[in-house]
Formats: structure tokens, sequence, C-alpha cells
């Protein structure tokens, strides 16, 4: 036979003993502590033969199974879950009182100039002047924010007395003939020489609310507040005091106000339903009868929900920041284009500024508004829910519920909800004498959100040298050369 044919009948014996499978021996055990050379754990897998298990069918990108589905509202979720934990950081409270109360004053001068323009040259004035007023009381009432914010908790206990004896002596001031001067009606405010006046009852609320803060945190020391009389007197009287000196001047929008910091104050403290309903009630019979006895306060409970001014010329304003309003639509007329400002709506840069603010910004315009209130009346109720010091709380809540419930009040009037009294709106309407109270209230509240332990750490942590020195700390020294 030929060597080639041989060789070609032998050629498929090899192939199939070559195709044949080579037993595999077992690895030999490892003692233990013995390190194991590279590519061991590699090797021993493909020795054993093991394998990923195969993807699932249909889970390649063409099928939409490359990761797997979220369920449904699960971003919602996780959007909620980030802003919770936003909103729960220590600093939240601190930056957002700050942010909100400088936006809403900024806002605020750019509102004043243009609702007042027509109504200084109305009066032979430059049509700035009202807002260089508002600006210079912008600028004094920055300060006293600043200095606010730097008092440690103690001395803003110490300044409660003198600050209340101050302004009991003003408001009774006021009261004397030749030294008090009557405006709109109201017999509360002084003449301080020029174009300034000063309105000592605005400066009440806030001597009532650091006054009051400070006695109720004395009881609580004491454990007195569980007796009714403790949580009554002296507080009750000394703020009946303070309005019946508002009162006699006429200005009820301002003893509404008060009255509001008053039940604040004894819902903080813990008062019982039964004593909270009975003061209530005495105090809503006094406003009936105050209300009843005036033409001028009827008539303007009779103008809610107008729509349009009557034959004689009632409810003349409350129609109008309608108006202005409804001709705002979603974004406005523009700055400065305002036509409710030329005379047709009275008060237009101080009590009704936030009916120019809907005509000229819209609907977007006083949304913003709204927003920035109720972020700084969360910030407030936040910082008085978590600290653990009685003055604290008691403080930090009396200035949230003057600012929120007075924003409520005027902004209510504005849109024919509530009646109008005549109240300005916090940080944003003309008024040196409300802005400057304000803003040291509002420093007090940034002081207050300062002084929490988690975010007096995350501001030393945030300090210059302090996150130099811990940057220091953190980075290893490496050797020259290494990547």
């Amino acid at each position: 036979m030929p060597a080639d044919e041989s060789s070609a009948r032998r050629r498929p014996d090899r192939v199939r003993a070559s195709r044949a499978p080579v037993p595999r021996l077992p690895a030999a055990p490892v003692p233990a502590g013995v390190p194991l050379p590279p590519g061991t754990a590699l090797r021993g897998r493909l020795a054993t033969g093991s394998r990923r298990p195969a993807a699932p069918r249909g889970s390649g990108r063409g099928s939409g199974g490359g990761s797997p589905r979220r369920p449904r509202g699960g971003r919602v979720r996780g959007a909620y879950e980030q802003a919770r934990r936003a909103w729960d950081r220590p600093l939240t409270a601190y930056y957002v009182i700050l942010g909100s109360s400088l936006l809403i004053t900024v806002l605020g001068l750019v509102m004043v100039y243009s609702a007042s323009m027509i109504k200084a040259l109305d009066i032979s004035k430059p049509a700035t002047y009202f807002f260089g007023k508002q600006f210079l009381a912008a600028v004094i009432g920055g300060a006293l924010m600043l200095i606010a914010t730097r008092m440690p908790v103690k001395l803003h206990r110490a300044l409660a007395y003198p600050m209340l004896m101050v302004t009991v002596f003003l408001m009774v001031l006021v009261q004397v003939p030749g030294i008090g001067m009557s405006v709109n009606g109201n017999q509360n405010w002084l003449y301080l020489g020029g174009p300034f006046q000063l309105q000592p009852s605005e400066f009440g609320k806030l001597a009532l609310i650091l006054w009051g803060a400070d006695l109720l945190a004395r009881k609580q020391d004491k454990r007195l507040l569980t007796q009714w009389k403790h949580m009554l007197v002296p507080l009750v009287p000394v703020a009946f005091v303070l309005l019946g000196l508002i009162m006699l001047g006429g200005d009820m929008g301002t003893a509404i106000i008060l009255t509001a910091i008053l039940f604040g104050l004894l819902w903080l403290a813990g008062a019982p339903t039964r004593l909270f309903a009975g003061v209530l009630g005495f105090a809503a019979v006094i406003a009936f009868l105050l209300i009843k006895t005036s033409a001028n306060r009827m008539s303007r409970l009779a103008c809610m929900g107008v729509s349009e001014p009557d034959p004689e010329g009632g409810c003349w304003q409350a129609a109008h920041g309608i108006y202005a309003l409804a001709s705002g639509g979603w974004f406005g007329s523009g700055l400065g284009a305002s036509v409710e400002k030329w005379g047709q709506l009275p008060e237009p840069h101080t009590d009704f500024i936030f009916a120019i603010t809907g005509e000229e910004l819209g609907l977007a315009g006083t949304l913003s508004v709204l927003a920035l209130f109720a972020a700084l009346g969360y910030a407030g109720i936040r910082v008085a829910g978590r600290t653990e010091d009685p003055f604290v709380r008691y403080a930090a809540g009396g200035v949230t519920t003057w600012i929120t419930a007075q924003a409520v009040i005027n902004i209510g009037a504005v849109l024919g909800l509530l009646p109008i009294a005549g109240v300005p709106l916090p940080l944003f309407s003309y008024g040196g004498s409300a802005l400057l109270p304000t803003m040291f209230a509002v420093g007090l509240m940034i002081a207050f959100a300062r002084e929490d332990p988690a975010a007096k750490a995350a501001l030393a942590v945030r300090r210059p040298g302090v996150r130099w020195k811990t940057m220091r700390r953190r980075v290893k020294k490496r050797p020259s050369g290494e990547r």
C-alpha cells in the first residue's frame, strides 16, 4: 500500500483523538496562610469549567432590559427624598431666613420705586423721593439686622425690659397734644424733623415679643406655667395696655397684629384649650364692639369681596385693587407700566403695593412673593421647633407669627378676602417705621438659627482657616514623581 494512502487513512483517527476530552485532575488543596500566585483564581475557574450565568433572553438594549426599570413614582420619590434631606441640613433655616428676607426687601425696594413715582410727582417731589427714604431705612435696617445676628441670646434677653419701657413711653408721648401726629385719621406718629416720622406702635410688636419670651422662659424654668395665673399674669395685662394705647390712636390694624402675637405666645406656652378659647372670645367681643361703634370700620367690613365701587364712591380702594390684579395677567404689564398707580388706586406704595406688583409682574410675581413669605415662615417654625432654649422658642415663634399674620392680613385685604386693616406688607411696603423693627426681628431669627449646635459646627467647618487645616490633615504627602 502506498505511503500517501496509509497516511490519509490514519488522519481521521488522529482528528478523533485530538477531539476527545482530556481528563482534568483536581487541584491540590492550598495550605492556609500561603499566598496564591497571581492568576491562580482565574486558572482555577477555567480549569473547573465554571462560567458566568447567561443573561436572560430579551435583556439586551433593544428590549430595554439593560438596566432594571424603576417602579412608577420612583423618580418622584427620589426627588422628594433629596429635597427632604436638603431641608434637614443644619444650615437650611439659616440660609432660608437670610435669603428670603433679603430677596423680599430688594424686590420691595424695586416695587416702592415703581409704585411711588407718580405719587411723588403729584406732591411736587422728585420721582425718587419715597424710594430714597425707603432705601435709607433699608440701609439702617440692614445694619440693625447685622447687629442682631451678632448679639448673643443673653443680650437679647437683657434688652427686653428696657425696650418695652421705652416703647410704652413713646406710645404715651404720641397721645400728648402738640407732640403726636395724625396720619390718615390715626394718631400714632411722632414727628422727628424734616421728612422723617416715627410710629412707636411698630416697635411695640418687637418689644412685646422679646419681653413676653423672656417672661415665659423664666416661668418655665421655675415650672410655673402649669398654673393659669402665672401664664396670664402679667403677660395679658401688659399686652392689653399696649393695645389700649394703640386703640387710643385709632389704629385697629396694628392692634390685630399685636393680638395675634399674644395668642401665638400663649399657644407656644401650652395654654389649655379652655383658657385659650376664653381669651380669644374676650378679644372677639372687644373687636366686635370696636367695629360696630365705628362707621369707618363698618364700611371697610362691607367692602369685602366687592368687584366694583358703589355709585357714591365707597369701596373705591378695594375695587381698584382687584382691577390692578386682574389686568396683570400671567406675567404683568412690565415694571413701571401700571395704570392704577396714576391716581386711581389710593396708597399704591404702602397698603396696596401687592396690587401694583400683580399688575406689573403678573401672577408670576405675586406667586414669587407668596413663596418667599412661605419659605420665611417655614424657616421660623423650624427654628422654634428644633431649639431646646425656651426663650429662643418663644421669640422665634412670636416673630414668625408677627410676619406671617401681617402678610396674610395685608394680602387678604388686597384680594378682597379680608377687611382693609391698613397694615403694610412686611419688608415690602413703603415705611421706615415698619421696616426697621422687622429687619431687626429677622436678624433675631438668624441669630437663633446660628445658635443651633449642628449649625455652629457646620459654620465652623466652613470658615477659611478651619477648612484649610482640615484639608491639610486629610491630604497625605506623596513622594516626588508619584502620580
